[in-house]
């Protein structure tokens, strides 16, 4: 049984709602320490929360997310390949 990595999101809104948090918080943590000292980290692992750990993790979340229902993977006899998924119903 083959492990699957999922990080794509119920919705499109609500995973790139999770990048402007997660990148602004990133960047305002950077940016608040000359105005904050280093109270401005503590938005760190705000930043990091939200993209699930990683800003790549992130970054191929929305790449699942926008394919979700789209593609499909079928695999035979050890060779796999990307196919576009019939109709739903």
């Amino acid at each position: 049984m083959a492990s699957r990595t999922d990080f794509a999101s119920a919705s499109l809104s609500r995973h790139l709602a999770r990048g402007v948090i997660g990148f602004g918080s990133l960047v305002g943590s950077i940016a608040l320490v000359p105005v904050v000292g280093w109270f401005g980290l503590l938005l760190l692992p705000v930043g990091l929360l939200a993209l699930r750990g990683c800003p790549m993790c992130w970054a191929v979340g929305l790449a699942q997310t926008l394919s979700r229902g789209r593609l499909q993977r079928d695999c035979d006899d050890g060779r796999c390949r990307l196919s576009v998924a019939g109709p739903r119903g």
